[in-house]
């Protein structure tokens, strides 16, 4: 069985003992989250697709670590005009461990 969920903008795919991380969510580690914008789920044969999510599905996980990304830079600049900008990014993320899907 798995589950196409929505979280922070961006689609996983997931399925139960799957460890993802997705944009930061409050919580504290160890503590338990609900995922409940779920797309779609598939248990074998049985696909369950939503418009745009399905009703009273859900997906349960345990927060494994709040984390941060690698660096990436961002680099600015105009020809011919001495404009130069660099900056460095590094986004928060969550670990996360799927514990359960509930459809």
């Amino acid at each position: 069985m798995y589950a196409i969920i929505e979280t922070g903008g961006k689609q996983y795919k997931i399925k139960e003992g799957d460890k993802i991380n997705i944009e930061k969510i409050e919580g504290e580690v160890g503590g338990t989250i609900e995922l409940d914008n779920v797309l779609m789920v598939c248990s074998g044969e049985d696909v369950n697709v939503g418009s745009p999510t399905i009703d009273g599905a859900k997906a349960t996980g345990e927060i494994l670590g709040q984390i941060k990304d690698k660096k990436i830079i961002v680099f600015k600049h105009k020809r011919r005009k001495n404009y130069r900008k660099k900056q460095g990014h590094r986004q928060e993320l969550t670990s996360v461990k799927i514990t359960g899907i509930h459809v």
